[in-house]
């Protein structure tokens, strides 16, 4: 048999509204999936330990029951609960955006999901009662970030706007054609629209609306299509250097460049690879940000480490120059 694809049809019109931004829905959501498969996840293992925890917890198992049983082993989910993320959106709003959705919406997004698998209890009820039982479901999904998520949020953000930043370098130098052939080995560029190798098989026109686009840490094989005909289209794909995220933060014992630059200023270049704010390097390395902003603006000035703004937030990150340094002291 072969492989099935989604063809994507782009005019102009949407490859000029190709976005990228971060859904803290959509992080919330999808970590159901590595919390009921803990094997296919394993890099999340540090985070999937805690989170079984809180998840033991009474009080909180029956508040986000709803969740788990619409997410529970890789269940198919629901467009609604995976809503299109613009920039600098904010979990609230993105809450408030899938509890205004109209019960005739949330009727069509759960049947699109039997074929693939039966709803569970809470699915079926939902889906009778879409009006009275969504407000439950948008509590859950509200408690499970406040209890799981928000705590490494802040991780999790410096990792996700890292590749966006990246992401729209890439797309502003190469273009659209080489930018999603770079963005996951699943997909294609064929002049006027995307291929992407998908277990459902569709042929879906943007019709001028455009694309958005988020990187998520909860999805490792594919990207992820959100495409309906009343809203905008949307795609999660899996994000660059998953590995690092919850790695020790410790400067290498003996490092190299720790004897050049000093220990703290080494242990921060060891964490900019992937791009990251002052408050999470603080956390991660230990310091206090007043430690960790003099290290920065001596890195800066030494060419060593750039900056750039991403809404809120000033993202640092390795120079090349950094990155030479830093293979040199690994003996690379």
């Amino acid at each position: 048999m072969g492989v099935l694809v989604s063809e994507l049809r782009f005019s102009l019109a949407d490859v000029a509204g190709v976005r990228l931004a971060v859904s803290p829905v959509n992080e919330t959501v999808m970590s159901m999936w590595a919390l009921a498969s803990p094997i296919r996840y394993a890099v999340h293992l540090p985070w999937i330990d805690r989170a079984r925890v809180t998840l033991r917890r009474p009080e909180v198992a029956t508040r986000v029951r709803p969740l788990t049983e619409l997410t529970w082993r890789g269940c198919p989910l629901p467009d609604f609960l995976t809503p299109a993320a613009r920039p600098n959106v904010e979990m609230a709003e993105q809450l408030e955006q899938v509890a205004a959705t109209p019960p005739a919406v949330v009727v069509q997004d759960l049947l699109a999901t039997t074929p693939r698998r039966p709803l569970s209890p809470f699915g079926r009820a939902l889906l009778a009662d879409p009006r009275g039982l969504l407000p439950q479901l948008v509590d859950a999904v509200r408690v499970w970030y406040d209890e799981a998520i928000a705590p490494d949020w802040p991780r999790i953000r410096a990792l996700l706007d890292a590749d966006v930043a990246y992401r729209a370098a890439q797309l502003a130098e190469n273009g659209a054609g080489r930018f999603f052939e770079q963005l996951h080995p699943s997909l294609r560029w064929l002049g006027d629209r995307v291929v992407s190798d998908d277990p459902f098989e569709r042929d879906f026109d943007l019709r001028g609306r455009g694309l958005a686009l988020n990187p998520t840490v909860f999805t490792e094989r594919r990207v992820l299509w959100n495409l309906l005909e009343d809203s905008l289209p949307a795609g999660a794909y899996p994000v660059r250097a998953i590995g690092t995220l919850w790695e020790a933060t410790a400067t290498p014992s003996g490092d190299p460049l720790a004897r050049v630059v000093g220990p703290g200023r080494a242990a921060l270049l060891h964490l900019l690879d992937t791009g990251a704010t002052t408050t999470d390097l603080a956390r991660l390395a230990g310091m206090s940000a007043g430690n960790v902003s003099q290290h920065l603006a001596a890195l800066h000035a030494a060419g060593l480490v750039g900056r750039s703004r991403q809404g809120r937030y000033v993202l640092y990150r390795n120079t090349d120059a950094a990155q030479v340094l830093l293979r040199a002291s690994r003996g690379e």
